[in-house]
Parts: structure tokens; C-alpha cells; sequence
């Protein structure tokens, strides 16, 4: 296996990893309300505001974090290459959970 298709294989292992974590804070939020109905609170935007900046870390660093080690190891082309293929993915993917909802209308 080369390293282009080594770098395609891993950027959509990325890619499916961030719509898996995605998929789960999605479900927690739509069953947040039956778990957590405590009434109004000041913990409730805290809890969402922390949610969002650790999902922010998460996804940042499936989509970032090899680019970033391979860029500061020198290989600028394999990163962006790296970083093309994982937005790419993601792209693909996305059509894809809007092509499943548009089919279940």
C-alpha cells in the first residue's frame, strides 16, 4: 500500500470517527431533555457550552491533528494531501446522511 492510499484509507478512519462522535452528542441532545428536566437552571447552558467546546477539541482533533504532526514534521504535502482527503470524506459523508433523510420523506 503507498502512502497516498494509506493517507486515503486513514483520513476516511478520521472522517467516520467524527461522524460516529457526532452521531452520539446528537442523541444525547435529543434525549437531554428527558434525563436532565430539572427545570430552568444555570447549569444547563453550562453543560451545553461545555459540550460544545469539548466536541470543538474532539473534532478538531480527528480532522486537524495528523495534519498538524505531519506538517511539523516537514511533510507540508502529505498534510494538506491528509487534510484534502478528510474534508473530502467528510463531504461524502454528509451527502450521504442528507440523501438518507431525503429518502425517508
Amino acid at each position: 500500500m503507498n502512502l497516498k492510499e494509506n493517507a486515503l484509507a486513514h483520513s476516511f478512519g478520521h472522517a467516520v470517527l467524527v461522524v460516529v462522535y457526532v452521531s452520539i452528542v446528537a442523541w444525547v441532545m435529543q434525549h437531554a431533555q428527558a434525563w436532565f428536566n430539572h427545570g430552568k437552571t444555570v447549569l444547563t447552558p453550562i453543560a451545553f457550552l461545555l459540550l460544545f467546546v469539548f466536541s470543538a477539541a474532539v473534532v478538531g482533533t480527528l480532522v486537524l491533528g495528523r495534519p498538524v504532526l505531519l506538517y511539523a514534521e516537514g511533510q507540508k504535502k502529505e498534510a494538506l494531501q491528509f487534510f484534502g482527503f478528510t474534508l473530502l470524506w467528510l463531504f461524502v459523508l454528509t451527502l450521504g446522511v442528507f440523501l438518507v433523510l431525503s429518502a425517508r420523506r
